[in-house]
């Protein structure tokens, strides 16, 4: 079916998935036909192969079709396992508990379950309210963590919260970085929980100096659970395995997903400290308080446990390590060559570059011009030509933001790490040109929005 139907993917997607996706791709001219990938790549129909600095939103931390998970998958398939007995254990989930247990903080002693980071918070969530019978739960400015509808509630994003309230009651925001707000909040006493992301993920934000470790001393003293969602930062993202090692903490809950599987197949897990764990599942009758029909199943444990014998083996943490400074390393002196680079940051391979208005009259005019019409929008003139002209793909960092960000592959190489650094010093320096920059950009637009047209035309028709 895969050859038989292939060049059908956009006319599937805008008929039944979702057409306001098919316009944005049409218009950006980021509609390929795209039929592999391999490694650090992605491969179009014409045989192109573009570096993917999306990864799948992070998911594919050991490149596409790893040999290692598609034979674990294959082993557990051909065992035919006795897999989600429900009224019974399997091996598998087991194991990859143990192995987890023993990678996290010695505050952590027990796993729950899930299928995705979402259900990773959300039983976070339910975790911390149950284990101090408070109510309250904090959460960041500027945060993600997720979109069904409690962790949403904690995702500090307009964006993706309007039109969907009223949220989860009780979910507080507080700036990112400040102790003060933090303590203000926490002196109430009715907090059970401060879930954080050790590096926000919507624009690479990193945590001023001593703030998390702050924050988790100040939860500590106020009996409420800190809370790392690590959903994105974990698995190796930022030289470690996970990024709270960075900074030495030791928190009540740890949320994992994305990443630790390998991409192949969907996971999730909350770890959890003994403490936190016991107050919850306290007796046989609370036993199931909490699940996933999902989660735990011998597939997604073997596609995990595949993906921590290659971290071992291969030594990626540390190789994601050297390669995010060499990533800094050839990115960073574009603040000082380029006017609209405010700053280029990042935490092993997790960075980012974030766009200003240069210093010239008839530069900023062209900037506030752009952002007066679609605030955020100046990016996509790095985005749209490193994908044109360099085959790289990645994306801008959230909306209204002239943030754009990359996540490679752990097993990126040098070569490619200089692939990308060199295609972007080429297209900020032409975006720095700003009305030529604009007009080429604006013509590109233009066709796109031509074929968008003339899908959503053709879409009317069929459906007549």
């Amino acid at each position: 079916m895969l050859r038989e139907r292939r060049g059908e993917e956009l006319a599937l997607g805008d008929r039944y998935l979702n057409p306001q996706m098919g316009r944005i791709l049409r218009t950006l001219g980021f509609d390929r036909t795209w039929v592999g990938g391999e490694g650090s790549c992605l491969i179009d129909s014409e045989g192109e192969r573009y570096l993917d600095l999306i990864c799948g939103y992070g998911v594919f931390a050991l490149g596409r079709n790893h040999p290692d998970i598609r034979a674990a998958l294959e082993e557990v398939l051909e065992a035919q396992t006795a897999n989600l007995p429900q009224l019974g254990v399997t091996l598998l989930p087991g194991v990859l508990a143990q192995e987890l247990v023993g990678r996290a903080p010695a505050s952590i002693a027990a796993m729950v379950p899930a299928n995705t980071g979402t259900e990773s918070v959300e039983a976070a969530i339910k975790i911390a309210r149950a284990a101090t019978g408070r109510q309250r739960i904090l959460y960041a400015e500027h945060a993600f963590h997720g979109l069904t509808l409690g962790s949403l509630s904690l995702n500090g994003n307009d964006e993706f919260r309007a039109g969907f309230g009223p949220l989860v009651p009780g979910c507080d925001p507080v700036p990112f970085g400040d102790l003060d707000a933090l303590d203000a909040e926490l002196s109430r006493g009715d907090v059970a929980g401060f879930v954080v992301e050790p590096v926000q993920g919507k624009g690479v934000n990193l945590p001023p100096a001593g703030y998390l470790q702050g924050a988790q001393s100040r939860c500590r003293a106020a009996g409420t659970l800190f809370v790392c969602d690590e959903v994105q930062t974990g698995i190796g993202r930022t030289g470690r395995f996970l990024a709270l090692e960075h900074w030495g903490l030791e928190p009540d809950m740890v949320c994992v997903a994305k990443a630790l599987s390998g991409g192949m197949v969907p996971i999730g897990g909350v770890l959890v400290s003994r403490a936190a764990f016991d107050r919850v599942f306290d007796g046989m009758e609370r036993a199931v308080r909490h699940g996933s029909t999902f989660g735990g199943n011998d597939l997604a444990a073997a596609a995990a446990l595949a993906t921590l014998r290659v971290l071992d083996r291969d030594r990626v943490v540390e190789h994601a390590e050297r390669m995010g400074a060499l990533l800094l390393e050839q990115t960073r002196p574009l603040v000082e060559r380029h006017e609209i680079v405010r700053d280029v940051r990042g935490l092993g391979l997790m960075w980012a570059i974030e766009l200003g208005p240069p210093g010239t009259r008839t530069g900023r005019a062209v900037w506030n011009a752009v952002e007066r019409g679609q605030p955020g929008l100046f990016a996509q003139l790095i985005t749209v030509p490193l994908f044109h002209e360099h085959r790289v793909l990645c994306q801008v960092a959230g909306h209204r933001m002239n943030v754009v960000k990359a996540l490679p592959s752990l097993l990126v190489s040098e070569d490619e790490v200089r692939w990308f650094s060199e295609a972007l010093a080429d297209v900020v320096a032409a975006a720095e040109r700003m009305p030529r920059a604009m007009a080429r950009f604006g013509l590109a637009m233009a066709r796109g929005s031509v074929r968008a047209s003339r899908a959503g035309r053709s879409r009317a028709l069929t459906a007549r």
